[in-house]
């Protein structure tokens, strides 16, 4: 016999809804488990692989806020898959909302549980190139919804380097710019050429 969910009971639902879900295990005995829903979600982390850049916000998270007092937070552009939207469409239009970018082809890194211990969210994750031609927009999210987002755009050497100082503490965006160092290391080690220099074409 298989663990069943025997009973689930909504105790609040506002953006995200709390249930308590009551499970029967194999050997026959219950256990009572918090759920928390508020949807499946989408990230990507544009780049540019020839001014070797990322695209960013910066944002409050409430949550931090309350934990640690933090008022910042650096992370991959993000949101929730929406009606029939998949996972493709949202990263698109949340690059539009929140970067002013408009994005091509996504390459896609992973689906996974954000928080398997108590949340139902799976987000996609994807990494998708860009030029400086393909900010149409100024970002900044949807007026509203008080995002207060703040586009950055930093170096792949400047986000390297706080990833190793442990300034970038947001899951998503850890596993992200760290696929990214991996599938193409040559944007992270690069070194600039002397000024007048030409700028070699980076490897596909």
């Amino acid at each position: 016999m298989k663990p069943a969910v025997i009973k689930l009971e909504r105790t609040h639902q506002r953006w995200a809804t709390m249930s308590v879900a009551t499970i029967r295990m194999p050997d026959g005995t219950t256990v009572v488990r918090d759920v928390e829903d508020h949807g499946c979600a989408a990230a990507v982390l544009p780049y540019d692989p020839l001014r070797r850049t990322a695209l960013l916000v910066e944002q409050l998270r409430a949550a931090q806020l309350v934990a640690v007092g933090a008022t910042q937070s650096l992370e991959a552009i993000a949101g929730l898959v929406e009606g029939e939207d998949g996972s493709v469409a949202t990263a698109k239009r949340e690059a539009f909302e929140e970067g002013g970018l408009r994005l091509g082809a996504l390459e896609h890194v992973a689906t996974a549980w954000t928080m398997p211990g108590v949340s139902t969210e799976r987000m996609t994750l994807y990494l998708a190139e860009y030029r400086a031609e393909d900010r149409v927009g100024d970002g900044g999210g949807v007026a509203h919804e008080d995002e207060e987002l703040r586009v950055v755009e930093m170096s792949l050497k400047d986000l390297g380097a706080a990833m190793a100082a442990q300034e970038v503490v947001d899951m998503k965006t850890l596993v992200l710019v760290q696929a990214l160092r991996l599938r193409r290391p040559d944007l992270f080690d690069w070194i600039a050429p002397p000024v007048g220099a030409g700028l070699s074409s980076p490897r596909s």
